[in-house]
Formats: C-alpha cells, sequence, structure tokens
C-alpha cells in the first residue's frame, strides 16, 4: 500500500511537472518584440511610429485557422464571409491551410468568447476575430496567449496589446464625412446620424470621430442618432421613423445600410441633401444619379476585404515572419463629382455589395463573382 501510495504521489508529482513544462512551452510560443520592418512593409503598415513589431516561433504547416465572426445580419458580414471563404480557397493559401472554420455567432458576446475558446480547446494554430465588444475578451486573450494561439483581430479590434489587430482609421472616417458635411453646410444645421451595431468599436469610433468634427467646427449642429445596424432594412425604417417624427434634415451621415437611407428619403419625398456614407454599390448608385438634385456624395469606408488581410497576417505570423502588433490599412474613398460607372460602382451589380473590396498594396484583389459564388453558414 505504502508502495502504490508513493508511486501515486511520484505520479502526481511527473503530471504537475508535465503541466509546468507544458505552460513553459506555451509562454515560449508567444512573439519576441523585434525591430520592424516587417517581411511585407508594403502591406503591413503599422498604425503608427509607436507601433511594436511581434515575431512569432516558425511553426510549420499547414494550419488550422478559425474565423470567430459574431454579427451576421447586414450585407457588410455577409460579404466579408463570403471574402474570407474566397480567400480561403485561393491555390496559394490553401496550400498552407489543413483546415479553415468558420463560425458566426450573433449579438451575443458571451456566444462568441465561447466560440473562440472552443477552438483554443481544439488546438487552432490562429483564430481571426471580428469582436462584438472590445472590452469584453480579456480571460480568452489570455487563454490564447497562454496556448501559443496566434490571435489577430479586424474591423472591431480588440482592446489589448496581446493580439494582432488589423483596421482602418475608424475615427478618422467618421471625421471625414463630418468634414464633408461641414465643408457643404456653412451655417450648420439639423443632420441625421444613422449609427451601427451598439458597444462596437467601429460604432463608437466613428460616432466620436463625427462629433468631434462637429464640436471643433463652433457651427450649431442639431444632431439626431439612431440605430440602422449597417443593414439596409433596419437603417431604412430607423430613417423613415426620423423623418415622421423630426422633419426635414439638413445632412445626412450613415454608417453602413446606407442604400435603405436614400430609399427612406425618396419614399418620403425629402428632399436629397448632402451625405457621409459607406461604399455600398446601391449608395453609389444613388449619388451618381442625383447628385444634380442635391445628394451630394463623399462615399468611404473599410472593404469586407479586411478579413482576407487578417488571415494573411495570421498565416504569416506563424511562419515566423515579423509583423506589426497593430497594422493600418487604407480607407477606399470616391467624392462627389467622381462617382464613375465601371470604375468605383456597377450599374449592373446588386445593390448589396460594398465596392473598394480590395487591398491591392497586400495582393488582395476579388472579382464580384469570386464572392457571391460562396455561401454565407457556418463551415
Amino acid at each position: 500500500m505504502r508502495l502504490h501510495a508513493l508511486a501515486k504521489v511520484a505520479g502526481g508529482i511527473g503530471a504537475a511537472l508535465f503541466i509546468s513544462l507544458s505552460s513553459s512551452t506555451a509562454v515560449l510560443a508567444q512573439p519576441e518584440v523585434v525591430a520592424g520592418p516587417s517581411n511585407d512593409a508594403e502591406c503591413y503598415v503599422p498604425w503608427s511610429a509607436d507601433t511594436k513589431f511581434f515575431q512569432f516561433e516558425k511553426k510549420d504547416g499547414p494550419y488550422r485557422v478559425a474565423l470567430a465572426n459574431g454579427y451576421i445580419a447586414n450585407t457588410w458580414r455577409i460579404q466579408m464571409i463570403q471574402t474570407a471563404k474566397a480567400y480561403a480557397a485561393q491555390p496559394e493559401v490553401a496550400a498552407d491551410l489543413k483546415e479553415f472554420k468558420v463560425v458566426s455567432t450573433g449579438e451575443d458576446v458571451a456566444a462568441q468568447i465561447s466560440a473562440i475558446n472552443n477552438f483554443i480547446d481544439s488546438g487552432y494554430d490562429a483564430i481571426v476575430v471580428n469582436a462584438q465588444n472590445p472590452q469584453a475578451f480579456a480571460p480568452v486573450i489570455k487563454r490564447a496567449k497562454e496556448a501559443g494561439i496566434v490571435l489577430v483581430a479586424f474591423d472591431n479590434i480588440l482592446d489589448t496589446q496581446d493580439a494582432i489587430n488589423v483596421n482602418v482609421d475608424q475615427k478618422g472616417l467618421g471625421e471625414l464625412w463630418a468634414h464633408w458635411l461641414d465643408k457643404h453646410l456653412p451655417d450648420g444645421g439639423k443632420v441625421l446620424e444613422v449609427r451601427g451595431v451598439a458597444g462596437t468599436s467601429v460604432d463608437t469610433d466613428r460616432h466620436n470621430g463625427i462629433h468631434e468634427v462637429f464640436d471643433a467646427s463652433g457651427k450649431k449642429w442639431d444632431v439626431v442618432e439612431v440605430v440602422g445596424k449597417w443593414d439596409d432594412g433596419t437603417a431604412q425604417k430607423a430613417t423613415a421613423d426620423a423623418i415622421a417624427v423630426h422633419g426635414h434634415f439638413d445632412g445626412i451621415t450613415a454608417q453602413g445600410g446606407d442604400t435603405g437611407v436614400v430609399q427612406a428619403m425618396i419614399d418620403a419625398k425629402h428632399p436629397f441633401v448632402p451625405f457621409g456614407g459607406e461604399t455600398e454599390n446601391g449608395f453609389r448608385k444613388f449619388c451618381a444619379a442625383h447628385a444634380a438634385e442635391g445628394l451630394l456624395c463623399s462615399s468611404a469606408g473599410t472593404g469586407p476585404a479586411q478579413v482576407a488581410v487578417a488571415i494573411k497576417t495570421a498565416i504569416d505570423a506563424l511562419k515566423g515572419n515579423v509583423v506589426p502588433q497593430s497594422v493600418k490599412l487604407p480607407l477606399a474613398i470616391v467624392e462627389d463629382p467622381d462617382f464613375k460607372d465601371g470604375e468605383n460602382f456597377y450599374s449592373a451589380e446588386s445593390d448589396n455589395f460594398f465596392v473598394g473590396n480590395s487591398f491591392p498594396t497586400c495582393g488582395i484583389n476579388f472579382t464580384a463573382q469570386e464572392i457571391m459564388s460562396q455561401d454565407k453558414a457556418d463551415k
């Protein structure tokens, strides 16, 4: 009995030692902070002069990569999922992927965190995430770090230095739209602001950018906020309700669902006014068709192909290549009078398509056919 007990103790010590060594190995798998630039400096532009550069220990491929998406119920997110699948299917990318898994969990933050935990427990090499809430992920970020998993956030990024973030300047986008309205409304005025999904970093950053420009202008602005969730149907109803309640607006800015916003104006016989909005093909069709009637547009935004850059970043990190901790991508911008059919909008294509869905500096270009041939379902 005593020998058996000693054996059990020894076994326990051995197990504890194994766990300790495993934990140490996981910690060693974390990136070193190294000097830049990255191996692909044209694509991986650091966010600022203070951005750190990461180098993970090289891991042999092919890799298991997961996309943990949250909200799915708008055209941007649907196109994003389709773009991710189209990118993963490209032969040179597919060669690096043993498995590519996609999960969308809706607006439930806890469900998205649970999905990421499942990917960690299943031993994925990298997880790409469009986060529902940037502050809620601290425990799961810690788990990914301890497991030596490359975590890349894009669009709605993570509030941490322990993950790689890939994004455009969302606050700068809000500032751009506000400057457009400021330019075309010399006396200020009443503005309808159609917001996105509450609680996300994109919605907050764009909103803050808009209001900082308005506040600094010295003009009087009366801003009416409604929630459009970046979705045409939701934004159309919210706009119609706002017009019914508040009457005339002097300008509009919308984070998404812009085609629906303009349709609501048309249905309500609201005069066309200056508009700062996203890059939907339908919105740009309206901007080109009604500019002479007062729909003077700034159409700028963040193509869903951000997800492809995030996947590319994850694969490069797994290969041991140097990448910035925070990658800054360029905006796609077209403003009146530069809307050109066949060049920056497509009259023959669906309204529900985000134009400018490429990042040539990263070698990422898609045709509409490549994207639309993919489905939006989890896989």
